[in-house]
């Protein structure tokens, strides 16, 4: 059961503090604390896991937005307002340059356009190393 201070005590408290007199000893309370170092169970790491895959096979169908981005430009408003059918928004990239393919917002790869029948495709020319990705974080 937790001990409950005394009017006493309290207004000692209070007074102590009003005086601006109370050090930490001053206001130690009479019950002691026990202070003793946490204790955890040994990590096992992956024991008992089907393979390093059976963690990732739940969540393989979780959906991600994948974004092929071709470039990118900065205007004006009111260069975005005058934009109508046949203006030409010129990008920071070059034609025939790599585009940047993202997963949900992040770079993972870059490619090259392609057609297939009608439509536009990406050819992965380059998977992003893990040290990029981690400098690209910030």
């Amino acid at each position: 059961m937790e001990e409950k201070l005394s009017q006493e005590e309290i207004d000692a408290l209070l007074n102590s503090v009003a005086n601006d007199t109370a050090s930490p000893a001053s206001m130690s309370s009479t019950r002691e604390v026990v202070v003793r170092p946490v204790e955890f169970e040994e990590f096992k790491g992956d024991e008992g896991t089907p393979g390093r895959n059976g963690n990732l096979d739940l969540i393989l169908d979780v959906p991600l937005q994948l974004t092929v981005e071709l470039g990118r430009a900065r205007r004006q408003v009111r260069e975005i307002l005058s934009l109508g059918p046949g203006s030409v928004v010129e990008l920071n990239k070059l034609a025939g340059e790599n585009v940047d393919v993202l997963v949900n917002g992040k770079l993972i790869a870059r490619g090259e356009v392609v057609v297939i029948d009608e439509n536009f495709g990406v050819r992965v020319t380059e998977i992003i190393s893990r040290t990029e990705r981690v400098k690209n974080l910030g």
